[in-house]
C-alpha cells in the first residue's frame, strides 16, 4: 500500500494503535483510552457504553468489568463485540470488530491489585447494572465490604477482563473538505494475515 505513510505507516495494526494512543495521551484532557463499546442483547438489540481500554496486546485489546453486568452478559451470549476509540483533539478514530474471550487469570489479578483501594472496594460493593434503592444503600454496602476485606481486597470472582481479538480494525483520520483517510485491516477469525484496503471517506 504505497500511500499508507505518515500516521498510517506500519506493518502491525496493534503497533499503529499503540502509537496513536500514546499520541492521544499527550493531547486529550481526560481518558484518552476511553472506548465506546457496542454489544447486542439476546433479542439482537444493540447497546453501547463507554469503558476504559487497559491494554493493547500483540494481538488483542483488553478491558475489565463486572461479569454480572449487562455488557458482560451480552458479550458472553454473543461472543462478539465492537468498539470505537475517538480522539477529537487529534481528529482520529479507530474502529474494531471481533470475537471476545475472558481474561480471568493472573493478568486480571495483577490489574485488579494495581487499582486504587476505593476502586477495588467499589468493585466488590456494586451489583453493576442492577436496580439500586439509593446512593445511601450503595455506600452502606461499601462500608460492609471494607469491614470484610480490609485494605487488600482480592479480585472478586465476578470481576475480570475481556480480550477482543479483532477481525477488522479501521484507522480513520480527518481530511480537508471531509476527504478523510480510512484504512481497513481485515483478517479471518483466528487468522494472522491482514488484508489492508483504503476506503472512500
Amino acid at each position: 500500500m504505497t500511500d499508507r505513510t505518515g500516521i498510517f505507516a506500519g506493518d502491525c495494526p496493534f503497533g499503529i494503535a499503540r502509537r496513536w494512543l500514546d499520541e492521544a495521551g499527550e493531547a486529550e484532557i481526560n481518558d484518552p483510552n476511553a472506548i465506546a463499546l457496542s454489544t447486542v442483547d439476546a433479542d439482537g438489540l444493540p447497546d453501547a457504553r463507554m469503558v476504559l481500554l487497559k491494554e493493547i496486546e500483540d494481538d488483542a485489546f483488553v478491558f475489565y468489568t463486572n461479569y454480572e453486568s449487562a455488557k458482560a452478559q451480552e458479550i458472553d451470549q454473543a461472543g462478539k463485540a465492537a468498539f470505537v476509540m475517538h480522539w477529537k483533539s487529534l481528529r482520529r478514530q479507530i474502529r474494531v470488530r471481533g470475537t471476545v474471550t475472558r481474561e480471568d487469570g493472573p493478568q486480571a489479578d495483577a490489574y485488579f491489585a494495581s487499582r486504587s483501594l476505593k476502586s477495588r472496594l467499589g468493585a466488590w460493593a456494586s451489583k453493576q447494572s442492577r436496580p439500586l434503592a439509593s446512593r445511601a444503600a450503595l455506600m452502606a454496602e461499601v462500608a460492609k465490604v471494607t469491614a470484610r476485606h480490609g485494605t487488600n481486597p482480592p479480585r472478586p470472582s465476578f470481576w475480570g477482563g475481556y480480550r477482543i481479538n479483532p477481525v477488522q480494525i479501521e484507522f480513520w483520520a480527518d481530511g480537508a473538505f471531509r476527504l478523510h483517510d480510512r484504512f481497513m485491516w481485515r483478517r479471518k477469525e483466528g487468522g494472522a494475515d491482514w488484508e489492508i484496503t483504503r476506503l472512500n471517506p
